[in-house]
This record gives C-alpha cells, structure tokens and sequence, in this order.
C-alpha cells in the first residue's frame, strides 16, 4: 500500500521528535543527578558572570590610566587593568575545563570566539598601557608652561629693558634698537604659543607646519640679536646678553618639548582607547553574552523528564 500524505505527516513528526530526544541525551551529562547538574550550571554561569566583572574592572583602569596625570598614578592604573586582565584568563580557563567535561559543542564554540575576541582586546590593551605610562604629551605641557615660559620671560624682560632705555630718544640708531628688540619679543612669543597646539596635534602633517613656522621665527630672532649686538654700545650690554643667554636656553627646552611631544603617547593612546578598544570591548561582551545564553539553555533533568531550566 502507498502511504497517504497522513502517514508522511507521522513519519515527519516521528522524526522530529527523535532528533530532539537525541539532542536532550547528547547535551545532558550522563551519570549526574538533576541537583548536580543544576550546580555545575550555576558554576558556569557564575564564571562567566565573574568574567563580564573582571573585563569591566580592567576597562575602567584602563581609562584611568589613560586619563591618569602622573607617571605614578598611571602605573597604577595599568598595573590593576592588567591584574584584573589576568583574573579574567584564570577563570576563562576555568570555564573551559567544566566545558571541556561537561560543555555541548556550540558552548565550547562559543568560548572559542570569546577567546580570539580577547586575545584582541590583550592585544590592543598592551600597546595602549605602554604609551599611556609615558605621558609624554603631559610632561611636554609641563616644561612647555613651566621652565620654557618662564625662561623665555626672561628674555623679554631684558630686550623690554634695552627698549625702555631708548624709549625717549629720536635718534636713528635708537629707533632700530627698539624695532629689533620689539621684533625679537615679538617672534619668540609666536613660538611659545605654538607649543601647545603642536602638542596638542596628532597630526605629523600639522606638527611639520607649526615647527616650520617656529624655525622660521627662530631665525628671525637670531638675526635681530645679531643685528643689536653689532651696534655700538651694545655688544657688551649686560640686558642684550641676558636676552641672547636665556633665549638660548628656551631653545634647548624647546627641542625637548618638541621631541616628547612626537612621541605623542597620550595623544596616542587616548585614540586607541576610543576606538580600537571600545570596539574590542563591545566584541567580548557580546560574545560573553551569547556564552551565557547558551549556557542557560542547558537542558536538565527534572522530576518528570528532561525539561529546559527557564533563564534566571
């Protein structure tokens, strides 16, 4: 007899609930009683809540070390992002020894996708904690708006003083005394506050500009000191040789500014932080989030057969 439509919808449905029967059989622990398989899912569930912690405490330090404003602190906070880096990866392997036992395959898979998104995060979260300990855009401000500024104050203060010598006087060679000392003052403030905004700059384009502009005020001032200290009655001039002295030295601070602000390692890693990093961090926590829900999708065995335990 040929079967009629009726028998290919029992067959069908014979089938259908064979495979969910052997699915059942292949994700339930065998020899485990239905209290010690819900423990060791609560277990599981546990790490992987113990994970999701230990991956938001290393964030946070991390952005604390980025944002941190000395060297110390910033150790600090990259020594705890990196500890708590480590506590993750100790139960990440605790997790994967219960799934090695006791895990189906598609949370083995899962756990698997979870690690190489990690192994990126590790990844990013090593270079970023490099730069950030440096500071060296912090300790550019520093000498920028300490030790630089002040010296070059220095300066003015004395070119100030040979002007105000000459300030009521009508004489040809007075009027260029204060024309060259004006120009000098004038030239080395352009520099000082182009200081900030190079270190400001992630740009190597932008920086290239703003120290093309500082050598060219360089040698403008350069010439205006030379020019004073050839007019008579001042190449001795205690003001003018304070001036060249403490320009001089603004100019060595100013060639250490100008290298750790390259380095850019706050610059840097600021950017890694809100980009690379958060993106990394956005992978993890989703692919801890489809661990979990796959974890309390186990299937467990209650008093009246094997039944799903409904999400907590």
């Amino acid at each position: 007899m040929k079967p009629n439509p009726k028998d290919f919808l029992w067959m069908a449905a014979g089938a259908a609930f064979f495979g969910a029967i052997v699915f059942v059989v292949m994700n339930v622990p065998h020899n485990q009683t239905p209290a010690a398989r819900l423990a060791l899912k609560d277990r599981k569930i546990e790490l992987v809540d113990q994970m999701r912690l230990a991956l938001a405490s290393a964030s946070e330090a991390e952005k604390s070390a980025v944002m941190a404003t000395t060297d110390q602190d910033s150790q600090i906070f990259a020594d705890q992002a990196r500890a708590a880096t480590a506590s993750l990866e100790q139960e990440r392997a605790q997790l994967g020894e219960l799934l090695g036992a006791n895990g189906s395959p598609r949370e083995n898979e899962l756990l698997a996708e979870f690690s190489k998104t990690l192994a990126d995060l590790e990844r990013i979260d090593h270079d970023l904690l490099g730069l950030a300990v440096q500071n060296t855009n912090l300790k550019a401000y520093r000498l920028a708006f300490g030790p630089a500024a002040d010296i070059l104050k220095e300066a003015d203060d004395a070119l100030a003083h040979i002007i105000s010598k000459k300030a009521d006087s009508d004489s040809p060679e007075d009027r260029k005394v204060i024309l060259l000392a004006d120009d000098a003052r004038i030239s080395s403030l352009r520099i000082l506050a182009l200081l900030p905004p190079h270190i400001a700059e992630e740009s190597d384009q932008k920086m290239d500009e703003m120290e093309a502009r500082m050598a060219r005020e360089d040698r403008a001032i350069r010439k205006d000191l030379a020019d004073l200290a050839a007019i008579k009655g001042l190449a001795q001039n205690s003001d003018l040789a304070t001036a060249a002295a403490r320009y001089a030295s603004f100019t060595e601070l100013r060639s250490q500014i100008l290298k750790l602000s390259r380095e850019n390692t706050n610059v840097r890693s600021l950017a890694i932080s809100l980009n690379e990093k958060r993106k990394a961090m956005f992978l993890c926590q989703d692919a801890l989030s489809a661990l979990e829900q796959a974890i309390q999708q186990e299937f467990t065995s209650g008093a009246a057969g094997l039944t799903p335990v409904n999400p907590r």
